[in-house]
């Protein structure tokens, strides 16, 4: 599988790293480690978007283990705090596409416009496509017209196959075709594009449902994966999203976008504990390779490197 280097991270996540965990990381600069010290990182923590919940449990863990090693200095709990953050998001990963059958995988993407679903799709065809896999995409969000077109321009860039009807065409036949040429053409993937928003959510919930079963009765196992686009940027509010699509769709993992933006970066960890999902991708740039699996420990690293 590709990977993503270790300092493509750190440049990814130079804001992020500049905001809040910025200062989480100058806490532990100081000579020694104080209530006052425990209560100032407890609040970063809930300011990083890491959520109340997530992060009270993060701090008891960590000062639990700082009390039972009688540990003191400040670089040791902070080795202990990093130490947590990894396992915290440890606790679900898993590889992409893990014991995906041979033959054609399908691949569900979800996520409410403006999340970034539509580029993310691009950047993950495109990194099929660098491991020599045929790839098609579905323009399975019929609703809105400049969907098709912008997922077209993509798939013409990346130099993928692309299946689509007529707007306000119906997405469960854009996605059996989808299937079907598929399956004709011996492709690997099939990554498909869902409507992003309709009239209610109830509608869009329902669509989506509908699309998971037409892809269940024509491929074996699939959906091989159903990801969820949320723009890290927008923190607990595409944690709510994501608790909405999870009930509904089965996600199975999810893609942070714009994480090269003004996100925060907590989010990250409380989609792991609260979610119990794991984060599978992050897209990190505008550019086609901006795109990498996720590390747990490279992405701590990188929140709490230096300059």
């Amino acid at each position: 599988m590709l990977r993503i280097g270790r300092s493509k991270i750190e440049n990814g996540l130079t804001k992020t790293r500049q905001s809040v965990f910025g200062r989480i990381a100058n806490l532990f600069r100081a000579n020694e480690i104080t209530q006052d010290t425990w209560d100032e990182l407890e609040m970063l923590l809930i300011q990083a978007d890491a959520g109340m919940d997530t992060a009270v449990s993060v701090i008891e863990a960590v000062r639990k283990e700082v009390s039972r090693q009688g540990l003191r200095a400040p670089a040791e709990v902070r080795d202990l705090l990093k130490l947590e953050l990894v396992n915290l998001l440890t606790a679900n990963a898993r590889p992409y596409l893990a014991d995906a059958p041979a033959g054609l995988r399908v691949v569900l993407v979800v996520g409410v416009n403006g999340s970034g679903k539509t580029t993310s799709i691009a950047k993950l065809a495109h990194y099929h496509r660098q491991q020599g896999e045929r790839v098609v995409l579905a323009a399975a969000d019929t609703f809105r017209a400049a969907a098709i077109d912008q997922l077209q321009v993509w798939a013409q860039r990346v130099g993928v196959e692309m299946i689509a009807h007529q707007p306000k065409a119906d997405p469960g036949a854009v996605v059996y075709d989808a299937i079907q040429a598929s399956l004709s053409r011996g492709a690997d993937i099939l990554i498909v594009d869902t409507a992003g928003r309709l009239h209610t959510k109830h509608n869009l919930m329902q669509e989506l449902a509908k699309i998971g079963n037409i892809v269940r009765k024509q491929v074996e196992g699939a959906p091989h994966e159903t990801l969820l686009v949320l723009d890290a940027t927008t923190g607990q509010n595409a944690l709510k999203q994501a608790q909405e699509f999870a009930k509904t769709v089965g996600v199975t993992g999810v893609v942070l976008a714009k994480l090269d933006s003004s996100a925060k970066g907590g989010m990250v960890f409380a989609i792991g504990r609260e979610l119990g999902l794991p984060v599978l991708f992050v897209a990190t740039g505008e550019g086609m390779d901006d795109w990498a699996e996720f590390r747990p420990a490279a992405f701590v690293d990188a929140l709490f490197a230096q300059g």
